[in-house]
């Protein structure tokens, strides 16, 4: 099966107000750029959105929540963001904070069909907070719900029209276990190739979890915090 699409557009029209987005990336890295652009153009709001973060004020998902169109996050941390401190300090944003391996397993649970799992983390803060509680070999764990969006958005390397994804470095963070939790994921990449000419050892997403795949291209790839060695 072909999965190609030709138009961001085509790929995020079926999106509408209220839905629940998962969406790859960890601060301005492998985030889907052009979905989230296509996104802002169409002016979708009321959406849930969850991210280990919001981006910055002018990149990422921070345009989004510019532009009013977030309602919730689910996030790990949120601490680059201004105008994410000042929606969510005005009640306009709601924020459910996750410990960051718990986001993940989440994530990874809801695309593997696992209702819900019990971790130590978090246990005595919070985070437990109307949480069950069970004990397992004299040690306490609370009761995590998996999460499924309605769909997922994901920036990867390689793609094949089939949906197998491939991913580069760090880039690859959450955009794995993102691409399993979405009903519907969409992949935006950097180079796609026919279906069989990814090396199946080299493929980190199987396409049986992606529904459409898109070419993207001028990636901006902005860098967060840049750091120089200072030398003599």
């Amino acid at each position: 099966m072909n999965k190609l699409l030709h138009s961001f557009d085509e790929a995020i029209e079926p999106i509408q107000n209220g839905s629940t987005l998962i969406v790859g990336g960890f601060g301005l890295c492998g985030i889907p750029e052009k979905s989230i652009l296509a996104l802002r153009d169409k002016g979708v709001s009321n959406l849930t959105v969850v991210s280990n973060n919001c981006g910055v004020d002018d990149w990422g998902l921070g345009i989004l929540l510019a532009n009013s169109q977030i309602r919730k996050m689910m996030s790990s941390y949120v601490g680059e963001n201004k105008i994410f401190e000042k929606q969510y300090l005005s009640g306009e944003l709601e924020v459910e904070l996750i410990p960051q391996g718990t986001l993940a397993e989440r994530m990874r649970a809801g695309g593997a069909g696992i209702p819900g799992f019990y971790t130590a983390t978090g246990v005595g803060t919070k985070v437990a907070e109307g949480k069950e509680h069970k004990d397992f070999d004299g040690k306490t764990y609370i009761l995590e719900r998996g999460i499924v969006g309605d769909y997922a958005l994901v920036k990867a390397w390689k793609a094949d029209t089939m949906g197998n994804l491939v991913f580069r470095k760090t880039a690859r963070n959450f955009n794995p276990a993102a691409a399993m939790a979405g009903k519907i994921t969409i992949a935006e990449a950097e180079e796609i190739v026919e279906a069989g000419e990814l090396h199946p050892d080299d493929i980190h997403t199987p396409g049986i979890y992606v529904q459409h795949v898109l070419l993207g291209s001028n990636y901006e790839k902005r860098i967060e915090r840049r750091t120089v060695l200072q030398t003599n």
